[in-house]
């Protein structure tokens, strides 16, 4: 009992700097922090059974965070919550809400006017949709589609927000009136999460196939919030989560027949997946051979085929 009476709320004075500071994120979002509990401190401590600070040495708790970090031992990192409130897109906010390991209050246009903000895309940012992947985007397109697609969003979000406020004037209920606004209306809410799954949405959402937009929010909470808080518990998950390469059985194995010159071997492997197509022939491709020829460029080896 008295080990709980002398226990003092762990801070990190770096995150208390920034508490209620906004960052600005695209052109009307934000991020502003609200709260947090818990530092590296509170994953050693939790991960240790122990009320006290533990050893004193920091290499010691740098070693223990790290391995806890490699071998996935992911409940002390849950000893760490973050309350954060948010500025973003519609279309985003449908992304970001898909995690559901936080706790979320939105900004409701049932009781409250829509946000008028919408998110804008100008002339050299519409991106072309990717071939190979109907979730992404590689290339933008030419500077005059750019414009005449900008000046269009313009045209609509304008009438969109027309429509909206005649409603509302019109005395028409906002639950309904709201019906017809964009998915590039702004939205708000406060969203708490505890830093075990926040390293999960961060790992998604700043992959290099992250949708750009939400990308951008990830940077933020990432780069200049949660490694100022966790600094220790950061290093860790950039270099074991963030900047790793996970390989399966079967890439280690077709690693294996690369190094040893087998290009049979390699051949009868993956063809017995339906991986590599008619003897090493480039198309079709399928999704599996096209992230393991991304994990051989990353490694610095030779695609053999």
């Amino acid at each position: 009992m008295n080990d709980l009476i002398k226990l003092k709320r762990t801070n990190c004075s770096k995150l208390d700097d920034i508490l209620g500071v906004s960052f600005n994120v695209l052109d009307h979002g934000f991020i502003r922090l609200i709260d947090y509990m818990g530092t590296d401190e509170s994953i050693v401590q939790a991960a240790r059974v122990s009320y006290g600070k533990g050893t004193k040495k920091i290499s010691d708790d740098r070693g223990l965070i790290r391995y806890l970090m490699r071998h996935r031992h992911t409940t002390p990192f849950e000893m760490c919550e973050i309350k954060l409130h948010v500025k973003v897109p519609m279309d985003c906010w449908r992304q970001w809400i898909r995690h559901r390991t936080a706790n979320v209050n939105e900004y409701s246009t049932r009781y409250s006017i829509a946000i008028i903000d919408k998110f804008k895309t100008l002339p050299d940012k519409w991106r072309l949709q990717k071939k190979d992947n109907k979730q992404g985007s590689l290339g933008t397109v030419d500077l005059k589609l750019g414009s005449y697609l900008s000046k269009k969003e313009e045209e609509f979000q304008d009438f969109a927000q027309k429509i909206y406020d005649e409603r509302i004037e019109q005395g028409v209920a906002r639950e309904q009136a709201r019906k017809d606004l964009p998915l590039s209306n702004y939205t708000e809410a406060f969203w708490k999460i505890d830093l075990h799954n926040l390293l999960h949405f961060l790992e998604l959402r700043l992959s290099e196939t992250a949708q750009y937009e939400i990308k951008e929010y990830a940077k933020i909470i990432g780069f200049d919030i949660v490694k100022k808080w966790c600094p220790i518990t950061w290093e860790a998950f950039e270099e074991y989560r963030l900047n790793s390469i996970d390989l399966s059985s079967f890439e280690i194995e077709v690693i294996k027949q690369i190094f040893s010159g087998n290009h049979r071997e390699i051949r009868r492997i993956c063809l017995q997946r339906k991986i590599l197509l008619n003897n090493y022939d480039p198309n079709p491709k399928s999704r599996e051979r096209i992230e393991l020829e991304t994990k051989l460029i990353k490694l610095g080896i030779n695609i053999p085929w």
